[in-house]
């Protein structure tokens, strides 16, 4: 992985709620695994609960997530997520999760930040510039 200025990471415990019928996680749980990493990510800007108090949130517009390897019950994976440069009023994250030295998944999500009242798109607020151009 690359050096990267706003970055976060989180160990995860699988929970038997996490297992899917065949024995591994479930595609959903990376989904909230990846809402954990980001609210981290964007604290490091501004907290979620500023934000509410300013009048906006981050809103996911797209994920993709690749996975490689499954995640079974026991294992111990961790996840790192960090900002990439993108242009207009949008934001970019990545996320890889590992389980010891195995890339086990990479994802990518855009968003953008959304007035509370119009629930339309803003322009990026200025706590996010550095963050999503590091």
């Amino acid at each position: 992985m690359n050096d990267r200025r706003s970055r976060v990471t989180l160990a995860f415990e699988v929970k038997s709620y996490d297992i899917d019928f065949a024995g591994v996680v479930s595609n959903l749980v990376y989904v909230r695994w990846l809402e954990d990493l980001r609210l981290a990510l964007l604290a490091t800007a501004m907290p979620l609960r500023e934000q509410v108090t300013a009048g906006f949130v981050p809103v996911v517009a797209e994920t993709q997530i690749q996975y490689r390897r499954p995640i079974a019950l026991w294992d111990c994976p961790v996840g790192h997520m960090w900002s990439v440069p993108i242009a207009g009023n949008r934001w970019r994250t990545e996320a890889e999760f590992w389980v010891d030295t195995v890339l086990v998944a990479h994802a990518v999500q855009d968003g953008c930040f959304v007035d509370l009242q119009t629930k339309r798109p803003i322009l990026l607020p200025a706590a996010f510039h550095a963050w999503r151009n590091s």
